[in-house]
């Protein structure tokens, strides 16, 4: 049977997951050319709504559609991902579509080539269809900039959607992409996750090549995927996978590495509890929440007992190591042209420009003292699990919340201490919906495993994944499609420097990628 849109209702296509889509495609129940324009509807009606998608690549979109269906329809699919759309982080460049970075100094910046981990997409089949929404380039948690405005909650658009990876994860809750890529420093996929109900992961160092890393040996910035649960993020992560020698931290391995995961169950999991990752401010609902969570783990499990996780000085480690990548990105051209840059990525560059040499042995030594306590802790259990976010969203006109819990945050991405310490750890970490907080707004579950176990991570995530999906109470929660096509809210007032178009601009050399 060919594929007839009239057949699938659009809300109840977009709703279902890229590896049931792949299979209608495979049985000739669905088309990809169908399958987009159900995105496409979707998008018409929502994306104003959110602003979680930005420049768009429509008519070539369109036309690979067109191919996929062709090649789907005589049985010889160009890759794993053949026909899916898929949103790509604006901070990784796309060939031939507007790549702004959030930055006005970047706002008609148009690649020659495609970012390596997207050019991976592309030979798999997937097609790129748009970019996702950013902070000015990358930095902290809420997804808003001068270029393209801010990204709201799918479940609220009054509120943050997170970041650096916010497009995405709103993009990815309201349907309107099956995948899309992310990128993680201190957070920027697990936080966004969390907020917006979807599956984000933060891949060991040596999992997914990151040639555009800005520090070469330095593992504290990784790239990845995003997915709406775990099976399609084992799906997408089968592609994006892999050595490169121009980043000397990815290491050559079987193409099939994550083919098969362990088989685990519940029973099988010793599990360690952390609420506060070593005494960050959590607020008392959220840390309610999060322990509510663990009662339900815990009758199922081999083991449930809490875990210690004050490592060390983790705070200022971040803190050495951030403003270290920030000068290694943006140094030269702050000094340059201060006024091209906010003030709060100005003074993460300003706060490298006054460390020592110093300050920076000091912080390497200390990240590799909290990776050793980490490998300490973590012998005695498989995965720790701790929340992912201290809060619960709040309005994005604030770009950080000024206090948590009675503490005041010194500095706007301190409350995001939940997932940057775990960055610091060395270790894979993810976050999977877990039904929603007090205020009836999404809750993530953050799960940190072993440095470079990622595939018993990965498959214990399944597993806690499958027991929280038997409850309305911890099942993944989903925005309403109805009262969100309703908002009139303008997430692009803020916008002060708006794009000159997705297809058109100065080719020149971009900036490199940080996040958080």
């Amino acid at each position: 049977m060919s594929g007839d849109i009239t057949a699938h209702p659009p809300g109840s296509l977009v709703e279902r997951s890229a590896c049931d889509i792949l299979k209608a495609f495979a049985d000739g129940t669905l088309t990809p050319s169908d399958y987009l324009s159900a995105c496409l509807e979707q998008i018409s009606r929502l994306n104003g709504a959110i602003n979680a998608l930005t420049a768009f690549d429509t008519e070539r979109a369109i036309i690979e559609a067109g191919q996929s269906s062709e090649r789907w329809r005589q049985g010889a699919p160009k890759g794993p991902l053949d026909g899916l759309p898929i949103g790509v982080k604006d901070l990784q460049d796309t060939e031939g579509l507007l790549t702004t970075y959030g930055s006005p100094k970047m706002r008609s910046f148009v690649p020659a080539k495609d970012a390596p981990m997207v050019a991976r997409l592309r030979a798999a089949g997937a097609i790129v269809l748009a970019k996702t929404n950013v902070p000015e380039l990358g930095a902290g948690g809420n997804s808003r900039n001068p270029v393209w405005g801010v990204t709201g909650n799918p479940f609220d658009p009054r509120l943050i959607a997170g970041g650096s990876s916010g497009g995405s994860a709103a993009a990815l809750a309201a349907d309107l992409v099956p995948l899309c890529t992310g990128s993680d420093t201190g957070g920027s996929q697990r936080l966004p996750a969390a907020l917006c109900g979807i599956v984000g992961y933060r891949p060991s160092v040596d999992v997914v090549a990151h040639p555009t890393r800005p520090l070469g040996w330095s593992g504290i910035s990784v790239i990845g995927p995003l997915a709406r649960n775990m099976d399609d993020l084992v799906l997408m992560l089968r592609t994006v996978q892999g050595y490169d020698p121009r980043d000397p931290l990815s290491a050559p391995g079987p193409a099939s590495r994550f083919d098969t995961l362990p088989e685990l169950t519940l029973a099988d999991l010793r599990i360690g509890v952390s609420e506060d990752f070593g005494g960050a401010p959590v607020d008392p609902a959220i840390r309610s929440t999060f322990l509510k969570r663990v009662e339900t783990l815990a009758p199922h499990v081999k083991s449930c007992r809490p875990v210690d996780l004050d490592l060390g000085d983790m705070d200022r480690t971040f803190d050495i190591l951030r403003a270290e990548s920030f000068v290694a990105a943006y140094g030269k051209a702050v000094r340059e042209a201060p006024e091209d840059f906010a003030e709060h990525v100005r003074g993460n560059v300003e706060m490298g420009f006054d460390m020592t040499l110093e300050d920076r042995a000091w912080a390497h030594l200390e990240q590799t003292r909290i990776l050793r306590n980490f490998h300490e802790r973590m012998e005695d259990v498989d995965i720790v699990v701790l929340p992912t976010v201290p809060v619960s969203p709040f309005p994005w006109a604030e770009l950080y919340p000024q206090a948590i819990d009675g503490r005041k945050m010194d500095t706007y991405y301190r409350w995001l201490a939940l997932t940057y310490r775990g960055s610091l750890a060395g270790g894979p970490s993810i976050t999977i919906p877990a039904g929603r907080d007090p205020q009836g707004l999404p809750f993530g579950l953050q799960i940190l495993g072993r440095l470079h176990g990622d595939e018993r991570l990965l498959a214990a995530a399944g597993a806690i994944e499958a027991h929280f999906a038997k409850s309305p109470e911890t099942e993944r929660p989903r925005p309403d499609p109805v009262r969100l096509a309703g908002s009139r809210l303008d997430l692009r007032a803020m916008v002060t420097h708006p794009p000159v178009g997705a297809h058109s601009g100065r080719r020149s050399q971009a900036p490199i990628e940080t996040a958080v």
